[in-house]
């Protein structure tokens, strides 16, 4: 049996790429614990809940430990109970969803947070993603190729651009691992607050069936979801 799993591609830092395809190897497990689950399942299966993603507990003084929001709560406010809806396929059912509290270190040696939910459907996979890089928004279409349009989006600097999923393909005793160029994403990333002083947030999307999502679905979610993460209307 060959497994293939998906995800997106950040295209705003280079090293978003790597830190995708270790989340999703890392989230394939959950992929297969519910997959065992559903097969034995009724026929109208419970909607997927939230696993993963709980932040690590520091030593620091709290006053000065950076708060950031952890991937269980990113993927607590994407596995909404209208996401479907949102998604123009009502009566879909989430099939999983989780949350991962990652970070990278760059070649300075400081570490970035990089937290990340996906919520999977029949028809779509959704992710909500945050990180912490202190780079600003605005002007960064340029960086994401051809066809990235800046835009305002709930009154924050924002970047529509398109990308491709990561196709990662391997047999379950671990042999003839594969990855590659997956299907067409399309992604929204959204200042951290209206200043855009540093740090985003990303909402993406793609299909099963390979087709290029709608660019009013991908916008209609991300304006119900943003508001709804933890700190987003302190940002005000």
């Amino acid at each position: 049996m060959v497994v293939e799993i998906g995800g997106p591609v950040k295209g705003v830092n280079a090293w978003g790429q790597a830190v995708a395809a270790v989340v999703l190897v890392a989230a394939l497990g959950v992929g297969l614990w519910t997959f065992g689950e559903t097969a034995s399942a009724d026929r109208d299966p419970r909607p997927a809940t939230c696993s993963g993603g709980e932040p690590e507990k520091t030593t620091g003084e709290p006053e000065k430990t950076p708060r950031y929001v952890s991937g269980a709560q990113l993927c607590k406010a994407l596995n909404r109970s209208d996401l479907a809806e949102l998604l123009g396929t009502p009566g879909e059912t989430a099939k999983t969803a989780s949350g991962s509290g990652g970070s990278v270190k760059l070649g300075s040696g400081k570490e970035v947070a990089t937290p990340s939910a996906q919520v999977e459907f029949g028809t779509y996979t959704v992710t909500l993603s945050a990180t912490y890089d202190r780079l600003p928004v605005a002007g960064s279409a340029g960086l994401l190729g051809d066809g990235a349009r800046q835009r305002t989006v709930l009154g924050r600097p924002a970047v529509l651009y398109s990308d491709r999923a990561i196709s990662i393909r391997f047999r379950l005793d671990g042999s003839g691992a594969r990855s590659g160029p997956g299907v067409p994403a399309r992604a929204l990333t959204v200042a951290q607050d209206a200043k855009d002083s540093g740090g985003s947030f990303e909402v993406s999307l793609w299909r099963t069936d390979g087709w290029v999502p709608n660019d009013a679905v991908l916008l209609r979610v991300a304006e119900k979801v943003l508001p709804t993460v933890p700190g987003w209307a302190a940002e005000e």
